[in-house]
């Protein structure tokens, strides 16, 4: 049977006079990549903020992983999120610390692990991502698409149940693209992850979705496989995969 891990009921936010969601329903299977597209400002980045509670929206339900966050206190909230990884648009490691460093950093509340412990999880990290040989190496001396590598290493070192990409292929030439886009899927094929991902790249769409919607003035106003909205009758909806 599937389970439900996000739920999400006619969410609402605006800024001012400018509404931003006007009417969000979504329902997302444990496993699933769901690919969020839609034009710039048509509220992506506010979704997911809000499905974490970064953001508080003006109306609606937010469940995650069986928990309606809008009852949560912020101590619930905050552990509610440890299930919860994100990959951002710049990967967002620290400048100042090594490979190896960035790895061990979300791992520094766990007195439960041993420095052999956090060190196995390190290069569990590296091997999940194809770079087992750049633990010593600084963010600067990485290419952008291995810091992209690197931040989702980050966030699988705490084996999150929920993994929000945030434009992850960005900034990437086609073939480096390409590369995280598999990794991306090999990841939900491994771990069996829930992924949230919001992309602009059609090929990044077509290899890590099993379904997409397309937000427009608020509103889900598409939903289906990469195959059948990119062959809809709306032109308008069409003109994402071209």
């Amino acid at each position: 049977m599937d389970t439900n891990v996000i739920t999400i009921e006619h969410l609402k936010k605006s800024f001012g006079k400018n509404q931003v969601l006007k009417d969000i329903n979504l329902n997302i299977v444990k496993g699933e990549n769901l690919v969020v597209c839609g034009k710039s400002g048509s509220g992506k980045s506010v979704l997911i903020k809000c499905l974490v509670g970064l953001i508080e929206p003006d109306g609606g339900k937010v469940v995650l992983l069986g928990k309606d966050i809008d009852g949560l206190d912020s101590t619930a909230l905050n552990e509610l999120r440890k299930k919860v990884g994100f990959l951002f648009q710049s990967a967002a490691l620290y400048d100042s610390m090594n490979v190896r460093e960035n790895l061990s950093f979300p791992l520094r509340d766990l007195k439960s692990k041993s420095p052999e412990d956090i060190e196995a999880l390190v290069v569990e990290a590296l091997a999940n991502v194809g770079l087992e040989d750049v633990a010593e190496k600084m963010p600067s001396e990485l290419s952008g698409g291995q810091r992209k590598r690197i931040g989702l290493a980050r966030t699988l070192i705490l084996k999150p149940e929920i993994i929000l990409y945030d434009e992850p292929t960005t900034g990437l030439d086609p073939i480096t693209s390409k590369e995280i886009s598999q990794l991306i899927l090999d990841i939900q094929k491994k771990y069996n992850t829930t992924s949230i991902i919001i992309t602009h790249d059609v090929e990044c769409m077509r290899i890590t979705s099993n379904r997409m919607i397309i937000i427009k003035d608020g509103v889900s106003v598409a939903e289906g496989t990469f195959d059948e909205l990119s062959a809809s009758d709306d032109e308008w909806v069409r003109s994402f995969f071209q």
